[in-house]
């Protein structure tokens, strides 16, 4: 694989002081990604829709200093010095020093916040770790202002990709697919790409209302959970399978055909959590609410015919999912009927959004 192309070469100007702010979203996989190699290889492709009320501010503050054989930063996450998040972003600084090495000439001041809770099954390490990736990036583009904005988005998700793999989809929208799949031009491993095809209208502005189940953290991390798909019974099935899926998916985005559309997803989620399941030791990270809140949509899908369905990340909360011309409809379904099965009758409502902006 072609890594090569994102060492930085040349450094054509001196920066003493920068800061950048970038607000970059979480996603919500439809095609799920659950198991890679070193280092955050995926074992399939999988396909998201980038959200856009559900992001990370982040602002990185930069000074010029003698060049170390560490990164140093400080960090600070809603206003407040976080030292037990660090070791997870001095390894992403570490794993990506030999693509920027620019990094270890600077004192970098990260302050995050979130608009939504930390480590809730709301994709927060995307959002957080691609946001660093872009204020790097506009950094690196001061450095050296030949860089292209394509560029600089590619760079910005192979980089933010050796943070957390979902981060890679976070760059771009609405529609993005991370993973080498035949049928995705330009599709890659090494970081994200927009669906390449024209989505059918229906699937434009489509919504996600987030149930907040729990806001907790989650007793086992996404991290342990896809180490555990190396011996799984399952995981080569699976891996064909998701695969297959977004073969699928992505005929059914063009063609606007959603009843399809809510089998692939809502069996994509099913499927998630039963290599969780079946996993060695296996673990269980929805809640009896989770349940509930299926249960109760496909109630109201039966007896309305509409076209609301679900899909769930590593975690309890749920995403439903829905076109915006039922948005009054479902969001009053969700106001009377599921908002008792959240914590403290907490959702958040979402739509598709388009990746990262600039502050």
């Amino acid at each position: 694989m072609d890594t090569a192309q994102f060492i930085s070469k040349s450094i054509k100007g001196s920066i003493e002081k920068a800061s950048f702010t970038w607000q970059t979203p979480s996603n919500i996989a439809l095609v799920k990604y659950w198991g890679k190699t070193h280092p955050q290889i995926p074992k399939n492709a999988s396909i998201s829709f980038t959200l856009n009320n559900c992001h990370t501010i982040t602002t990185i503050k930069f000074e010029k200093k003698e060049k170390t054989s560490v990164v140093d930063f400080d960090l600070f996450f809603e206003g407040k010095e976080k030292e037990e998040f660090k070791p997870k972003i001095a390894a992403f600084f570490k794993r990506i020093q030999d693509y920027c090495s620019y990094i270890l000439e600077y004192k970098m001041i990260i302050n995050s916040e979130n608009s939504f809770p930390h480590s809730s099954g709301i994709a927060s390490s995307a959002s957080g770790l691609s946001a660093i990736a872009m204020c790097l990036m506009s950094l690196e583009h001061e450095i050296n202002p030949d860089l292209t904005k394509e560029f600089i988005n590619k760079k910005a998700s192979f980089l933010a990709r050796l943070g957390s793999g979902s981060a890679s989809r976070s760059i771009e929208g609405p529609i993005v697919v991370w993973g080498a799949h035949t049928e995705i031009k330009g599709s890659s491993d090494l970081f994200g790409v927009q669906f390449p095809h024209k989505v059918h209208p229906i699937f434009e502005n489509y919504q996600d209302a987030i149930l907040l189940v729990d806001k907790g953290e989650k007793q086992v991390s996404s991290t342990v959970g896809h180490n555990l798909m190396h011996e799984h019974p399952y995981a080569e099935n699976r891996f064909t399978q998701a695969n297959d899926n977004l073969s699928k998916i992505s005929k059914i985005l063009q063609n606007g055909d959603v009843k399809a559309f809510i089998d692939l997803v809502e069996s994509e989620a099913l499927t998630l959590h039963a290599m969780m399941l079946s996993s060695a030791p296996y673990f269980v990270l929805m809640k009896p609410n989770t349940l509930e809140i299926i249960n109760r949509i496909w109630q109201y899908r039966n007896e309305t015919n509409s076209n609301v369905c679900f899909t769930l990340d590593a975690g309890s909360n749920v995403h439903v999912l829905y076109p915006e011309s039922e948005k009054a409809a479902v969001n009053q379904f969700i106001k009377n009927q599921l908002s008792s099965y959240c914590q403290k009758n907490h959702y958040i409502c979402d739509t598709v959004g388009f990746g990262a902006v600039q502050l």
